[in-house]
């Protein structure tokens, strides 16, 4: 097949070079930075520099939600091929494009690779980004089952550990809490000024707690803005239980901090995850 991967940053260089690793499909790629294609082309992460979406099989388009959205309506593609996009809402993508692919014979595959690091761009892109991580597809009503179970094949070979099927509203609830809600918690942490004294009295749990405070501000303030209902709602339920240890502490109230902690360690406990 040929794969055209459109935004060559940190999910869509990982893709190309993971494609190249594990396939023997012709990766076409596609950014505005020249510098960036040049080098993905001299380290064999892409076999063509070609602008022309109507080649593809299957086109990743890896930018933020709305260029994501502005993008797909924009170019043409094959007949009967396949467009995903990997952005970390979907309801917005769904609503905006769906339809519009299918009325054009085009196939709209919605995915979601749950993998990252704190850093952002092609330089920081590895062939082993995706490994142990799970891939979410979200079919919609017009979504084939041939095409949905070809993007899960090509996870797999990618070698992501677990492929998850959900709903675009399902999957916008979910990673409401999951991640997203993880990133503004970590940010508004790192905000206390104690943290300007914290040099020597910190160790594992303050790294824990911090890591992804060290965001991409430009991907994440669209990604909260698009899904901002189902967030808004995990902040109010954090903040709510924020309230229950404070008033703990206020009150002097051991027995009920102590409940409060051991239900914490065990919903810990039993957290599965991928």
């Amino acid at each position: 097949m040929r794969i055209t991967i459109v935004g060559l940053g940190l999910i869509g260089g990982s893709l190309a070079k993971t494609l190249k690793k594990h396939t023997n499909h012709i990766i076409n790629g596609i950014d505005t930075n020249k510098e960036t294609i040049e080098l993905a082309l001299s380290q064999g992460a892409i076999d063509t520099n070609i602008d022309d979406t109507r080649l593809a099989d299957i086109t990743f388009v890896c930018l933020y939600p709305e260029a994501t959205v502005s993008y797909i309506l924009e170019h043409e593609y094959k007949h009967a091929s396949i467009v995903s996009d990997v952005c970390g809402v979907k309801g917005y993508i769904v609503d905006n494009v769906d339809t519009a692919l299918f009325a054009r014979g085009v196939n709209f595959i919605g995915t979601h690779p749950m993998a990252g690091r704190e850093f952002s761009g092609y330089e920081y892109s590895l062939d082993t980004l995706f490994d142990t991580a799970s891939f979410i597809i979200t079919p919609t009503k017009f979504s084939s089952e041939k095409c949905v179970n070809l993007m899960e094949d090509l996870a797999y070979t990618m070698q992501f550990k677990k492929v998850v099927r959900a709903t675009p509203a399902e999957h916008d609830e979910i990673i409401a809490y999951s991640s997203q809600l993880a990133h503004i918690v970590s940010s508004a942490y790192i905000k206390s000024p104690t943290h300007l004294r914290q040099l020597g009295f910190s160790a594992g749990s303050f790294l824990d707690l911090t890591r992804v405070a060290k965001l991409n501000e430009d991907m994440w303030t669209p990604l909260f803005l698009a899904n901002k209902a189902a967030l808004s709602c995990e902040i109010s339920e954090i903040i709510k239980h924020l309230t229950e240890y404070k008033n703990c502490l206020d009150n002097d109230n051991f027995n009920e901090l102590h409940e409060f902690l051991r239900v914490g360690r065990i919903l810990k406990e039993e957290t599965v995850v991928i």
